[in-house]
């Protein structure tokens, strides 16, 4: 997103809006998409994979009608000069959309991401019992890592609802757009929308010390300014959350640090190395199991001296050997979290062995055979 830009969707006709239609209709086939595109019927994602719907064929003049129907003039206004825009918008007493409405070809496209209103608790998302201990953690920087639609949202929104509920402290979030709505519980939590709270993620990090937080959700990690703001909350004693389109964590710590000029990297790698708690890389695959339509295989990476000597000394190629040998810490690698998803019956072995980082590597596991990983201090 374009920082500055108008993100809220305020116009309310006083009439159904014609796209609610098809918002109600990603609702009830449980989709996590919807695209519109000039020349196709609305699309859906289910399960991982992209469905026609049977509404009418989409030409340029209807989805235009369609989207404007909803924007502010100061939306068309951005859109008309940037030829993208994203917002949120708001199904009555239903699920939230993350839209997104670009030019293609000289033509009008969407994309919309459905965030469900119910923010879903550990349990039913799947995810090891150490995520849990992870956000029961004081200080320092959590990052969750994946590509688009791994369900990187949802599982810091589980994270920072937990926390919600069992510890009281101030919670501030920086997002863009705002995704899962939050109610106060045992914590008071503070929800900024870029571009309606405060113009820019740059000016929402520079007074965020003002505002007492305790744990601070900073969204994307984006750029310099983002990881530096984020890093010295961090150092400051608070416990801060943020994520990257990254595979893994040895790749994770490489972007962050490339987002910087290469004068300034050996500082941010040392302050890194002090300040980062843990490392959660997901992705999602069809899960066979009735009921559950995909199940994350998660590789997590806690911070511990040997990570952190790692990490300061330039060596995360080795962060893959701490995994395997950690696991007693709660520490696991993809190859591991694959392994028990094929041997419960949540994943077909072909899935797995398509997104297996090493596939001789998982058959070895899947035989009980793991290599070793010594020597690797």
């Amino acid at each position: 997103m374009v920082e500055g830009q108008p993100i809220s969707s305020s116009k309310k006709p006083d009439h159904e809006p014609g796209l609610d239609k098809y918002f109600r209709v990603a609702v009830k086939t449980l989709a996590s998409d919807l695209h519109l595109k000039v020349g196709q019927p609305p699309k859906v994602r289910v399960y991982g994979e992209l469905r026609n719907t049977t509404g009418e064929v989409m030409t340029e003049e209807r989805i235009e009608e369609l989207v404007f129907e909803i924007l502010t003039t100061e939306q068309k206004e951005f859109f008309a000069k940037r030829g993208t825009l994203d917002f949120a918008y708001e199904l009555e007493h239903q699920d939230r959309f993350r839209i997104n409405i670009f030019r293609q070809r000289d033509a009008i496209s969407l994309a919309a991401r459905r965030v469900s209103s119910t923010i879903p608790p550990f349990e039913t998302l799947h995810i090891p019992p150490s995520v849990e201990k992870i956000a029961d953690t004081g200080q320092g920087l959590i990052l969750v890592v994946g590509p688009t639609g791994c369900g990187k949202t949802t599982t810091i929104a589980s994270m920072i609802d937990h926390i919600n509920r069992t510890r009281s402290c101030h919670i501030v979030t920086i997002e863009d757009p705002i995704e899962y709505l939050f109610r106060d519980a045992k914590a008071i939590v503070s929800q900024r929308a870029i571009g309606i709270d405060v113009d820019n993620f740059e000016d929402a990090l520079k007074y965020l010390m003002r505002q007492d937080p305790d744990v601070v959700l900073v969204g994307e990690m984006r750029d310099a300014h983002t990881v530096t703001a984020a890093m010295r909350a961090a150092e400051t004693g608070h416990l801060v959350f943020g994520t990257m389109h990254s595979a893994n964590a040895p790749q994770a710590v490489q972007r962050l640090l490339d987002l910087f000029p290469p004068g300034e990297r050996d500082l941010v790698r040392q302050t890194l190395s002090l300040t980062i708690k843990a490392i959660i890389s997901q992705i999602l695959l069809p899960c066979l199991k009735k009921g559950i339509d995909r199940i994350p295989a998660i590789e997590i990476l806690i911070g511990n001296s040997v990570v952190r000597k790692l990490i300061s000394e330039g060596r995360e190629g080795d962060l893959p050997s701490v995994i395997r040998s950690s696991q007693n810490e709660g520490m696991q690698d993809f190859t591991c979290s694959l392994c028990d998803l094929i041997k419960d019956g949540s994943i077909d072995p072909k899935e797995a062995y398509r997104y297996a980082p090493n596939i001789e590597e998982l058959k070895m596991a899947l035989k009980g055979i793991r290599a070793s990983t010594s020597g690797i201090l």
